[in-house]
């Protein structure tokens, strides 16, 4: 792999020490925040690497008119606006960052679960509003408590650490991660459909493919323990929020803590005006820290790749060696 000229072009928001590290590696880089689908069209010929976050939507149509691509990174975890095969079918490498933003994703998913088990806005906004209902807002403990994780990547794992310091008990599910290894950072593995019924709470940390797409639906909710809290900080969709809705409205949910939507910003009132439902604006990767560091690994990544060192985050690689082998 290489990256031919080094010319990189940069169209979201990033911390300065990506370009700057890239610089200092021999790179030309050209910073475009904001730049619109048609300019991006347009100038895309002229660049052996492109770096996005979530903002751009790097389709079919991008990638095929940058003729001279051989990279596309992306500083942060989740790829659903990369067109991943296309890419591939073009021998362009996809590489992303999932460690960079774990520790942050981690500690709002622990928040949220807090805040649910003690009505921590509900009584924020009663108070505000001139209101001292403190029956109304009686929580639960956390500790003795089983929270079920899926998905036992970086932040899975992050978040299993730290709830065990709460006192929980962690059990969780990933097709990727046998028991051996799950039990090395206190998780006890066990199939989804052993979950549902014992958990008290459950986190999903997975990606939005068609196996996690509703994967939280009218049927898992109706397996799960009556008054399970849920929390999702990885893509929306993974619940399914109609779901979601009918599930809270019945008392078999009892709360949900809600960082990403199927649709951004949300719509769905049903879902947003439900008094159990925290939300935030998709904050998962939103701190100083995760942000510089996404930056810096990406950056990492592409001065690995023009060196010919071994590039961790590739994504693709599988179909790129059967790609160059035909």
């Amino acid at each position: 792999m290489s990256l031919g000229d080094k010319r990189v072009l940069i169209s979201d928001s990033i911390d300065s020490c990506c370009p700057d590290r890239l610089e200092k590696a021999g790179f030309t880089v050209d910073v475009r925040p904001g730049i619109t689908k048609e300019d991006l069209l347009l100038c895309i010929k002229d660049y052996d690497g492109l770096i996005v976050r979530s903002r751009t939507q790097v389709t079919a149509e991008v990638i095929n008119a940058g003729t001279k691509l051989k990279a596309i990174g992306r500083a942060g975890t989740g790829v659903d606006n990369i067109d991943i095969p296309t890419a591939s079918a073009n021998g362009v490498s996809v590489i992303n960052t999932p460690a960079g933003n774990s520790i942050s994703a981690a500690e709002l998913t622990c928040a949220m679960m807090l805040a649910l088990a003690r009505n921590i806005p509900q009584g924020d906004a009663s108070v505000k509003a001139g209101k001292w209902e403190r029956k109304r807002f009686m929580g639960i403990e956390i500790q003795g408590k089983t929270l079920g994780i899926i998905g036992l990547g970086h932040i899975g794992r992050e978040v299993a650490t730290r709830m065990q310091g709460f006192g929980m008990k962690t059990i969780g599910y990933d097709p990727l991660v046998p028991a051996p290894e799950a039990i090395k950072f206190g998780v006890e593995w066990m199939e989804t459909e052993k979950i549902w019924p014992i958990a008290d709470f459950i986190t999903v940390h997975t990606p939005l493919i068609p196996a996690t797409k509703g994967l939280l639906n009218d049927a898992t909710f109706s397996k799960c323990k009556k008054g399970v809290r849920v929390i999702n900080v990885a893509r929306g969709g993974i619940i399914d929020e109609e779901a979601l809705v009918r599930a809270l409205q019945s008392g078999q949910c009892g709360g949900a803590g809600l960082d990403v939507f199927c649709e951004e910003p949300p719509t769905n009132r049903s879902l947003l005006d439900q008094e159990k439902v925290i939300c935030t604006p998709h904050l998962g990767a939103s701190t100083v820290e995760a942000q510089k560091k996404v930056a810096e690994e990406i950056a990492d990544e592409f001065i690995a790749m023009a060196e010919g060192r071994v590039v961790n985050g590739l994504l693709n690689a599988k179909t790129l060696k059967q790609k160059s082998s035909e």
